[in-house]
């Protein structure tokens, strides 16, 4: 590839090339993979409006839904177009745009869904955004494997099998004491088990993508034992994330489970890669900095999601406050005390003329609460 007089070579344009391709499936991806929260969401509530059993409550009767198949169609098309991505651009700049999906879920659901967040959710999905971006950019790059026999070296890794068995552990404790408990009154818990068990998939989808390259090299794939293993590997812990991603968008509001799906699954994904791949080796003391940044940034931004769902503040009511009687200023003890005041009026928040600021609480929600 030597450079011309003033004219991209060939390869370097055939890179740029697959740059924009790489981009285009990432955004369509998230489209996609947005837009799949919406009509799940929607089929699962007119599931309840027929007054069936809820998949929050053990039920399956969302296999009946056209609506939710065509969600799932649309998930797996964002799913094979954000894995085709990874051919074409970094996984450093396809990873980042998947945060895409939580911001197109949001738009959507205040559309088709009537849900909003409140001015601490919008800080919270912002900063969980920022915070896995900042996590994938000071990321060290993963050890090529270029085989199926090196994949089995990976696996077989001491460190690895032990945070399998750890991972594995948590699903168990999640799925069969904490979920019957807590699952239906805390959004955390369906959503933690659909992305500890991404770790699973995520690696089963990696060798797949491994051994699909060999069949194409006319190599004996089928001989080898792993292809089942990571077959049966995948096939079962995409049923079970689908299984609780059904039950969480059932329970809780869409705007808050997609950014915190998003958030907890990126940092599994993350955290087993670099475990599986040996990414540590590769770090330097600014990579480690940033990822320790990145990850308290999500930490941040996910207790925002959680914590204040339910406060009934804008940022118009915060702004007419610190403006309130401009001409008579307050003592700091008086200013406090009317800010407060104004803060805990109860309806206040709804009297809101802006509906990207105002803050409702989604019916669906308050429906699901009260069984």
């Amino acid at each position: 590839c030597s450079p011309g007089s003033g004219i991209l070579p060939p390869c370097r344009v055939l890179d740029k090339y697959r740059l924009y391709v790489g981009v285009a499936l990432a955004i369509g991806s998230s489209i996609f993979v947005g837009s799949s929260f919406i009509l799940k969401k929607k089929g699962l509530l007119q599931l309840a409006d027929k007054g069936v059993t809820r998949a929050g409550q053990g039920g399956y009767s969302y296999l009946k839904e056209w609506l939710w198949w065509a969600g799932l169609l649309s998930m797996g098309i964002g799913e094979a177009a954000n894995f085709a991505a990874y051919a074409f651009a970094p996984a450093t700049l396809v990873t980042p745009l998947g945060a895409l999906s939580v911001l197109i879920s949001a738009i959507l659901s205040s559309y088709f869904l009537n849900e909003k967040l409140n001015v601490h959710g919008k800080l919270g999905c912002i900063l969980s955004i920022l915070g896995s971006t900042v996590m994938v950019i000071h990321a060290p790059e993963e050890e090529e494997v270029t085989s199926l026999d090196e994949m089995e070296i990976k696996l077989k890794d001491p460190v690895f099998i032990a945070f399998a068995v750890v991972i594995t552990v948590v699903s168990l404790v999640l799925i069969f004491v904490v979920a019957p408990r807590k699952g239906q009154t805390n959004i955390l818990v369906y959503i933690s088990i659909c992305s500890v068990i991404g770790a699973f998939s995520v690696s089963s989808v990696k060798g797949l993508g491994i051994a699909i390259k060999e069949i194409l090299e006319q190599k004996p794939v089928y001989q080898h034992p792993l292809v089942y293993i990571l077959v049966g590997t995948l096939v079962l812990s995409v049923s079970t994330q689908i299984n609780y991603l059904n039950k969480a968008l059932d329970m809780f509001n869409t705007s808050l489970v997609t950014p915190i799906y998003y958030v907890c699954f990126t940092t599994t994904v993350v955290t087993c890669s670099i475990i599986l791949f040996k990414e540590w080796n590769s770090m330097d003391l600014g990579d480690i900095i940033g990822s320790l940044s990145g990850f308290l940034t999500i930490i941040i931004g996910i207790f925002l999601l959680h914590a204040f769902k339910s406060t009934n503040i804008t940022l118009k009511q915060l702004t007419s406050a610190a403006i309130k009687e401009p001409s008579l200023p307050l003592h700091g003890y008086d200013a406090h005390h009317t800010l407060l005041e104004n803060m805990e009026s109860p309806t206040l928040a709804y009297e809101e003329d802006n509906p990207l600021l105002s803050i409702s609480r989604c019916p669906e929600e308050n429906t699901a609460f009260s069984h």
